[in-house]
């Protein structure tokens, strides 16, 4: 398992909307700034299935990143499966100050892991800048 983790100075309830709302993830879930989402679709129940596609802004690449949920418990836990199988474990921890995320994953066969780990790691950050700034 790979594991990227942040601390979030919001309310629970405003990282759990920005974390599930398709309008909310277009603006946050890509790596960089040369990426965007033209597109995401979230069904957010045990299987219930969610679509994000990720894009370079100079067309060069796009993918689809999708899968179905596992396990859901509102303001604490996501559970999913990627469609290529693997899992994801995400945890949303209350703190005085904010909340803490932390994301694990199984790792894929194609990347070193410590590319993955900076990717996801990487989105997550900038979740967490569209959060601070945006929505606070």
């Amino acid at each position: 398992m790979i594991t990227v983790e942040s601390t979030i100075n919001a309310s629970i309830e405003k990282i759990w909307d920005a974390w599930t709302n398709p309008i909310h993830i277009k603006n946050w879930c890509f790596t960089s700034d040369d990426w965007y989402v033209p597109a995401a679709e979230n069904d957010l129940r045990v299987g219930g299935k969610f679509w994000t596609v990720m894009s370079a802004k100079d067309s060069s690449s796009s993918f689809n990143f999708e899968g179905t949920y596992t396990a859901v418990i509102k303001h604490t836990i996501i559970e999913y499966q990627i469609s290529d199988g693997r899992m994801v474990y995400i945890t949303f921890f209350d703190l005085l100050n904010g909340v803490k995320i932390t994301e694990s994953f199984e790792p894929e066969s194609i990347n070193s892991e410590e590319l993955q780990r900076q990717g996801w790691q990487a989105i997550l950050d900038n979740f967490k800048k569209y959060v601070e700034l945006k929505l606070n």
